[in-house]
């Protein structure tokens, strides 16, 4: 099982969210009420919607993560998965995600999510031991 079907198994079981296919018509995504919130795009990569607002709070600690990749004006966050911590971190960033969602739904339509305007690269040590 690879780890971004770990964390969308253990997503699917949270009451806020449901499955459907991705709106950017690549892979899966588990949407709120409002809006996409994130979307599997390969056993490794996910996106987050995390909201401008939420990514201007936690930008710091984002930018600090080797897991976390930024794309400027972006409302998503892309997340590579390489290892178990990963997945938690994801968990933790869908959560703040519902949370910003039913805060302030986003009106319209979102921009679209990271797909194709990230590349991400293995860390080193990455799958390895």
């Amino acid at each position: 099982m690879t780890l971004a079907q770990r964390a969308l198994d253990r997503l699917q079981a949270w009451p806020d969210l449901t499955v459907g296919p991705a709106s950017c018509g690549t892979g899966r995504a588990l949407r709120s009420v409002h809006d996409d919130i994130v979307h599997f795009h390969s056993g490794r990569d996910a996106d987050l919607h995390l909201t401008l607002d939420s990514i201007r709070r936690f930008h710091e600690g984002l930018g600090g993560s080797s897991a976390i990749r930024l794309v400027p004006g972006s409302r998503w966050v892309t997340v590579h998965l390489d290892c178990d911590t990963d997945v938690d971190l994801l968990l933790s960033l869908v959560s703040i995600a519902l949370q910003a969602h039913q805060r302030k739904p986003v009106t319209g339509q979102p921009s679209g999510c990271n797909l194709h305007r990230v590349t991400v690269l293995p860390r080193d040590g990455a799958g390895t031991g």
